[in-house]
């Protein structure tokens, strides 16, 4: 445990100084553009915003650092805007420093500015933050982190936009994160065996923050020689998502035993078979949206921009990319009795039917040799 604990540890200390480094795309821009930033320099109104929330992290923590922040300075004041009172907020934002010439007021998960259904503040609230920033305070520095795409119809977001400095996490293309992460791959020494590179970014997802983790994990596992499939698969943990996405390839190709096998380790780590129907619910509704919307002529990026409208959240491009590719080969008469399968499932298992592993054995059975 002590070692697991210590490679965790050095997992998110060397992440961080790995941030040091990056140069070259957009979101690579905007960390070297807030690495530049200090207290003294710091503009009179700053958004850090984007719809990539592993990348908004990243550049969330960095600007912190950038900015020395320490919860005990009394000039620097942080509101969560999910659970501060927003009168709270307007009376620090209008109150004079102590013993200085500037105060920082940082406003921490502001889903009011951006496209999310969550709101926080009425629009009382919101006409009266307007009419701060009309006429802000000089002795204030205003910080805004709003996760999420910002909501360019509303006229407090035109406002930020027209006077604050934006710093924007934005969705890297495929091209253009392969790319960069050869490049830093490089810089860390790390030599990849063919596939292995591509093996590393399926298995985090094509996620900027994952691929910067597991790259982290790499180079301390591997610090000389190519690094092989066998590497990342000993170097990276599996999450829950990897293996119910092998327990669905090995139910596709009728391995059931192994995919017994696989059930009951799970089952051993303390998984329950509730959550794991769950799971593999999501991936099997995701193959028939996907089946549904490429057989109604949808291209693949329409399907993304589909399916993200529907859900009400951004949907990974390459999560739709490999939906496809798996529900290619399936007809939708099989994902709908699969679906059917799975509930009628979940149900007799919350209904104290049978036993839950027996139940849930027979549904995989059911689907892999297709007698519904």
């Amino acid at each position: 445990m002590s070692s697991y604990l210590f490679l965790l540890f050095f997992v998110t200390i060397y992440t961080w100084l790995r941030i040091k480094k990056i140069e070259g795309s957009a979101t690579v821009l905007a960390i070297g553009k807030i690495r530049k930033i200090t207290p003294e320099n710091l503009p009179p109104l700053t958004i850090l915003t984007g719809d990539d929330l592993g990348q908004f992290e990243l550049l969330k923590d960095e600007f912190l650092k950038q900015i020395h922040y320490d919860p005990a300075d009394l000039n620097v004041m942080l509101f969560d805007m999910k659970e501060t009172p927003y009168p709270d907020v307007e009376l620090d934002l209008v109150s004079l420093p102590f013993f200085a010439d500037e105060k920082i007021i940082i406003l921490d998960h502001f889903a009011d500015l951006t496209t999310a259904k969550k709101r926080y503040l009425s629009d009382e609230e919101l006409k009266s933050f307007e009419q701060y920033l009309e006429n802000p305070s000089s002795t204030t520095k205003l910080i805004i982190f709003a996760e999420g795409k910002l909501d360019s119809k509303r006229r407090l977001v035109k406002m930020l936009k027209r006077d604050g400095q934006i710093f924007e996490a934005a969705e890297i293309k495929e091209a253009d994160l392969r790319q960069y992460f050869a490049k830093q791959a490089q810089l860390e020494g790390l030599d990849f065996a063919p596939k292995a590179f591509d093996h590393l970014l399926i298995k985090s997802g094509f996620q900027f923050s994952e691929i910067s983790k597991n790259l982290a994990f790499l180079k301390f596992y591997k610090e000389s020689g190519q690094v092989s499939l066998e590497d990342i698969a000993e170097a990276i943990p599996k999450t829950l998502q990897d293996n119910i996405f092998d327990l669905t390839q090995l139910i596709l190709q009728k391995q059931i035993d192994a995919a017994r096998s696989l059930v009951r380790d799970l089952t051993l780590q303390g998984e329950d078979e509730i959550k794991l129907i769950a799971i593999m619910l999501g991936q099997f509704r995701m193959f028939t949206q996907v089946k549904i919307l490429a057989d109604n002529g949808r291209s693949e990026s329409q399907i993304v921009s589909d399916l993200s409208d529907y859900l009400g959240r951004k949907i990974n491009p390459f999560q739709v990319k490999f939906a496809l590719k798996d529900a290619r080969g399936l007809s939708l008469s099989f994902l709908k009795r699969t679906l059917t399968c799975l509930i009628e499932t979940d149900y007799q298992i919350k209904s104290g039917l049978y036993d839950k592993d027996y139940l849930f054995d027979l549904a995989l059975l059911r689907i892999a040799t297709e007698t519904f």
